[in-house]
């Protein structure tokens, strides 16, 4: 049940240019969430809003997540870095995003779209909600591909054995000398949590499948994305338990990490926003009108 992590990150080589696992996730990421935004739009979720205006909030969208995650990373894990060379700021090739600077681009993109449409901000985060957890599950597979965030060691007779993982002077032995290492049970205590995994099931597929039942028929403003919210903010915390901190460093207890101190304010996010639902109106769906649509009504 040990696994030896000999996955290589990148999965396409043309001459100089290479194509690494995380780019394509990305890619899936984005592409799920254009699919499932236009099934939605196409039933009328978010009224007023056809196929052309929705691939506009997408790109606003995006453009958020890439620019709100880096910014974040920069400024809630590697400030000092930051502040010391802010041309890191644009190094986007060595890593590093933040997935809550990501949502707080994604909300400052949604409220600018909302606002240039004439829509409730309310409406339009609870229709972005439930494209979000294929993304960030793609994510979370592409940090597992390419062995970074991995968690703590298992001490167990299971989990992950990653090489850059390993202490010195095994984590300068090449891949050959590695494979020979694991067959003898030599690496074994070096197992660790497979962290990413865990975020990619609990942050990725629960959370499509609860979001997107739940949004399968009208409910109460901010309850799909108040349930969001407090669904991220609670795995994250948890898994955060078996995840080593970022760059080391614990806040407190031996066990309080950033990550958890971000999530925190989530979960208080998501709380306020059901209480809010409760007396918040019900959005009803209006497919939008095409010209094939508005032929036959006539």
């Amino acid at each position: 049940m040990i696994y030896l992590h000999d996955i290589d990150p990148i999965a396409i080589s043309l001459g100089p240019v290479k194509v690494h696992w995380y780019g394509i996730m990305y890619l899936l990421g984005f592409t799920a969430a254009w699919w499932l935004g236009r099934r939605r739009i196409a039933a009328g979720r978010l009224p007023g809003v056809d196929a052309n205006g929705f691939s506009d909030l997408l790109f606003y969208a995006m453009l958020g997540v890439v620019v709100g995650g880096r910014v974040g990373y920069m400024l809630f894990y590697a400030l000092g870095d930051f502040l010391h060379n802010p041309l890191l700021l644009f190094k986007v090739w060595d890593g590093g995003m933040s997935f809550h600077g990501g949502l707080l681009g994604v909300l400052a993109a949604s409220w600018y779209w909302s606002r240039k449409h004439r829509l409730h901000l309310g409406d339009t985060i609870d229709f972005m909600a439930p494209l979000v957890p294929l993304g960030l599950g793609f994510g979370r597979i592409g940090n597992f591909i390419g062995a970074e965030l991995w968690g703590k060691y298992t001490d167990g007779t299971w989990g992950v054995v990653f090489p850059s993982g390993l202490p010195a002077p095994l984590n300068q032995l090449d891949m050959p000398a590695l494979r020979e290492q694991f067959a003898t049970g030599a690496l074994n205590p070096y197992a660790r949590h497979p962290s990413q995994l865990y975020e990619a099931l609990l942050e990725g597929l629960v959370m499509f499948v609860v979001l997107w039942a739940v949004s399968a028929t009208p409910r109460h403003r901010y309850l799909v994305s108040g349930l969001f919210a407090l669904m991220y903010g609670v795995f994250r915390f948890a898994v955060e338990f078996v995840r080593m901190p970022d760059n080391g460093v614990y806040l407190a207890f031996d066990w309080f990490t950033r990550g958890q101190l971000l999530s925190l304010p989530l979960v208080a996010l998501g709380l306020v926003l059901l209480a809010l639902s409760r007396r918040a109106p019900v959005l009803q769906p209006m497919p939008p009108v095409t010209p094939a649509t508005a032929g036959s009504k006539a």
